[in-house]
């Protein structure tokens, strides 16, 4: 190993957690880490540098990591796209080999892995390290694989997240308690025959929110759905294209092609007034409102027994989002006792926030 490259970077040993989010919502992301430290009895602080797309809280007593990972899990966390935990931080790479610093650093903690995945965050300057994460990752595998960190059968996956040319977080998470996609992010092709681009956010809810076995029992082809502000039908036809009969509620025109399908009613009505003669399998809504207000509609319908299953937007307002997501969450919980609620900022949201209610008649 060239001792000059390894000499040059600094490596400083740091326990806690790191989530990716969506540029812009690092607050809210800190501030999730570091509530639920707080309700652990976790000492600790919140990083948050805003549009870095990332966030970290760090603990006093290293000896509480494995307490923070279970406090924080992935699932459970609404404005993070991933979550690791952290080990390390490694500053001034030599731009002439990286590889060494990082492998010293690896071995010093002293860990085996199944993988090692190289990342970076979803903003500008991110972005920007997109190509030097697929070019170091291959040389960064070899070189862990002949030195004997990495074992198929190792309980944990190694990350390194790149936050400068010149810098990386060393991180690791249990196999499957992380996002299966780089970053965070599934990887959507836009259909040419949808009617908008809205039509990626239920495919990614419906991915991301539900489980393989999920997908199978409550997506059948021949069930029924309502979808509340449905035009011009991004979200209608991701259940349209699973054989889903919709009735689409809106007053706004439906794309012909959706109509023509035969598998959708298009009622120009008030999504906030209508409901369905009979209970519908799954209501889904992306209508531009409050958020406390589509909350109370939804509460209303699983309470009223008028759908089994519901999936919705939240549109968050400019302040205090975090805060409004939790009120949101509150109503819905008083209202239908021992409802299971899945929320998470997707991809494919903005200002907003994606959830799955599931009534537990429904589970």
């Amino acid at each position: 190993m060239p001792a000059a490259a390894s000499e040059s970077a600094h490596c400083t040993p740091v326990s806690g957690r790191v989530v990716l989010c969506r540029a812009g919502f690092e607050g809210e992301a800190a501030g999730e880490l570091a509530a639920a430290a707080a309700a652990a009895g976790l000492s600790g602080f919140a990083r948050a540098s805003s549009g870095s797309g990332v966030a970290r809280f760090e603990l006093h007593d290293v000896t509480t990591q494995n307490a923070l990972e279970a406090a924080t899990p992935w699932p459970r966390l609404i404005f993070a796209r991933t979550a690791w935990s952290l080990h390390a931080s490694v500053q001034a790479l030599p731009t002439h080999d990286r590889v060494t610093p990082l492998l010293h650093a690896v071995q010093t903690h002293g860990q085996h892995y199944a993988q090692i995945l190289v990342e970076h965050a979803d903003s500008d300057s991110g972005r920007e390290l997109s190509a030097l994460a697929r070019t170091l990752a291959p040389p960064l595998r070899g070189a862990l694989q002949r030195a004997g960190v990495l074992h198929a059968q190792a309980a944990r996956d190694l990350y390194v997240l790149l936050s400068a040319g010149d810098a990386a977080l060393l991180c690791s998470a249990a196999r499957g308690a992380a996002s299966p996609w780089p970053g965070g992010i599934p990887r959507l092709r836009f259909p040419s025959a949808a009617p908008s681009r809205s039509t990626l956010k239920l495919e990614e809810a419906l991915l991301v929110l539900l489980d393989e076995r999920e997908r199978e029992r409550w997506l059948r082809p021949g069930m029924r759905a309502v979808d509340l502000g449905a035009a011009p039908g991004g979200w209608t036809y991701q259940l349209v294209r699973r054989s889903i009969h919709v009735t689409a509620v809106d007053n706004g025109p439906m794309q012909p092609a959706l109509l023509e399908s035969g598998l959708v009613e298009h009622l120009r009505n008030d999504g906030f007034r209508w409901r369905p003669g009979k209970p519908v399998d799954w209501l889904v809504c992306d209508m531009v409102e409050q958020p406390r207000r589509v909350a109370a509609l939804i509460a209303a319908w699983l309470r009223d027994g008028a759908c089994r299953r519901a999936l919705f937007n939240l549109k968050l307002p400019m302040k205090k989002r975090r805060e409004e997501v939790l009120l949101c969450l509150d109503l819905l919980h008083a209202a239908v006792p021992g409802i299971e609620l899945r929320a998470r900022q997707l991809h494919h949201d903005r200002e907003e926030i994606t959830v799955l209610a599931l009534p537990p008649s429904a589970r």
